[in-house]
């Protein structure tokens, strides 16, 4: 019976042992993914910026109606 509890304690110290890495790479790949989609989002963010100044120099040249003036007060998206 001792036996049996040795092998049992042996098991589950193994399996603690084996699911913290797992936890500690799984916290790694989402620190990973964080930071591409980071990287995307502020691509993404640069690209608006261009184009926003393009819109608004298009719209000032046209006397034409700024859409996006209206409805970003106090925002620099």
């Amino acid at each position: 019976m001792e036996k049996l509890k040795i092998e049992a304690k042996a098991f589950y110290e193994s399996t603690f042992r084996e699911a913290k890495k797992q936890i500690e790479i799984i916290d790694a790949k989402i620190e990973e993914e964080l930071a591409r989609v980071k990287d995307v989002i502020a691509q993404l963010q640069d690209q608006k910026k261009a184009t926003r100044q393009i819109y608004d120099g298009a719209s000032n040249i046209l006397g034409a109606k700024n859409e996006f003036e209206e409805g970003e007060a106090g925002q620099e998206n």
